[in-house]
């Protein structure tokens, strides 16, 4: 998943089909001159639907392709014949997307499985005709209705990556080295701050053919609530994820101090991210040794804990176990 090729915002114009217009038509046969209302119902205009599918990533496929229109519905016609329905358009999403108005900002719905399909602006109902219309009263009416009028308005469509562990840190905390030795995802990875910008998503083995999904969010700064750097993209993605894995570097000035930080960051954008479990690994732990790991084991105030290293491979079988207990426990 390339930085070009992750698109996770996008602004779309949709415009549902307009209601077919309901038949006055009046039968008129060789023997039958006044035969009577005969009009057939108008079909439905066609619906715009978001449609979840596992097979996407990325919002790519819709940052060209700005306004989805779905057809009209066809009109009635004599001999009680309803209009053909307006073809649905269908518009396929990555699971963890969620639809906004763009104006006012509500939340309409998310997609989170696979085939889940979710309406976004509704094909008007077609018209009746005028056989519904005929009564004791009024034998002939020679009146329809018209079809409803179509929807239609701007959209934001933004995706909240779905995984198992979402990894969380600063800068270089080393979560990037972390998936691409958990699993096959080949992250850009250098040592300077902000190598990630776009999520990167990585499966993990686990014993007995099991797996779970990790994925590497871009780094948080201080302030990242208040929208600083990327903050609020960043974090989105953090509130799909069952576990929270926090990664502190072992060379950092004050793991807790980081830790809070961190756990501050989290709670200003969304209180409800600290109901997640969390579990804190020390990467980096090859540049420590017995006594400094003593030194830290006295610092930290928080469980569950471990220490790590994704160069040498120290811990990381303990962090996958300790992760799937979290999970499933």
């Amino acid at each position: 998943m390339s930085g070009s090729n992750f698109v996770d915002y996008v602004k779309i114009f949709c415009r549902s089909g307009k209601g077919g217009s309901g038949s006055a038509h009046l039968r008129r046969e060789k023997y039958i001159p006044k035969g009577g209302p005969d009009g057939g119902d108008g079909g439905r205009g066609g619906h715009v639907i978001l449609r979840g599918s596992k097979q996407l990533w990325t919002l790519l496929h819709l940052k060209f392709r700005k306004h989805i229109f779905a057809v009209n519905g066809g009109a009635g016609s004599g001999a009680m014949k309803t209009g053909a329905d307006g073809k649905d358009i269908y518009i396929d999403v990555p699971l963890g997307t969620v639809a906004k108005h763009a104006e006012t900002g509500n939340m309409l719905f998310e997609i989170t499985e696979e085939n889940e399909e979710k309406i976004i602006v509704k094909g008007g109902r077609g018209g009746l005709g005028n056989v519904h219309f005929k009564s004791s009263t009024n034998q002939t009416p020679r009146y329809a209705q018209p079809g409803e009028e179509l929807e239609e308005d701007w959209f934001i469509l933004e995706l909240k990556v779905l995984a198992d562990v979402g990894l969380v840190g600063f800068p270089n905390a080393g979560k990037s080295t972390l998936l691409s030795v958990v699993s096959a995802a080949k992250p850009r990875i250098a040592d300077y701050p902000f190598t990630t910008l776009v999520p990167n998503l990585g499966i993990v083995s686990y014993h007995d053919h099991k797996s779970f999904v990790m994925a590497d969010i871009p780094g948080i700064i201080e302030g990242a609530h208040e929208g600083k750097g990327l903050g609020h993209r960043f974090l989105r993605h953090i509130e799909r994820n069952a576990i929270l894995l926090l990664m502190i570097p072992a060379d950092s000035n004050d793991i807790m101090k980081e830790y809070d930080v961190l756990i501050n960051e989290l709670k200003q954008y969304n209180p409800e991210l600290l109901d997640k479990k969390r579990v804190l690994a020390i990467t980096k732990s090859d540049l420590l040794d017995d006594e400094l790991m003593d030194e830290i084991r006295d610092e930290i105030n928080v469980t569950p804990y471990l220490f790590i290293s994704s160069v040498t491979g120290f811990g990381i079988d303990r962090l996958k176990d300790l992760l799937w207990q979290t999970m499933t426990g």
